[in-house]
């Protein structure tokens, strides 16, 4: 699932139980959004994976999958990655930006290209740009200019 229009929305960590369940890590927002989405892995079928419940006060969700029946079948897909298609995701209103459409852009500061983001951190005080060569730059007050694949931010 290395294409671009694949996004990762979450890992399978471990067993929950007995009965085959499992915990997934979620990258989303909010872990009730992989409820809403439709998800992919190349190691499950389609349709596979069902939604359990969340873990409150947590970014983890209790998964079903369809055929693993208890815990030695559930430890097996430990560090499967879930993705959803991008092009299933909403359009967002103007100025907001899903962070793996920023992946790949280039980042400018006065006037000069300084590099190419390459991840995206949050440690509580907002977004951080980390780019290929190491750096990291905030993104609080960066404006994106989608079309030219550029990020301007603050000096």
């Amino acid at each position: 699932m290395t294409d671009k229009k694949q996004i990762l929305v979450g890992k399978i960590v471990a067993p929950q139980g007995i009965r085959g369940e499992v915990r997934v890590q979620t990258y989303t927002e909010n872990p009730d959004d992989l409820q809403k989405l439709k998800l992919y892995s190349s190691r499950l079928p389609d349709g596979a994976f069902h939604f359990v419940r969340t873990v409150p006060a947590s970014s983890v969700i209790i998964a079903r999958i369809d055929g693993v029946d208890n815990r030695n079948a559930a430890e097996l897909l430990r560090g499967v990655e879930i993705f959803i298609n991008r092009d299933d995701l909403p359009e967002l209103p103007d100025g907001e930006f899903y962070q793996a459409d920023l992946i790949g852009m280039r980042v400018v500061r006065n006037n000069n290209v300084i590099g190419v983001v390459a991840d995206i951190q949050n440690y509580g005080g907002g977004d951080i740009l980390e780019l290929d060569n190491g750096e990291m730059v905030s993104f609080v007050g960066a404006t994106v200019d989608v079309e030219n694949k550029v990020i301007n931010v603050q000096g």
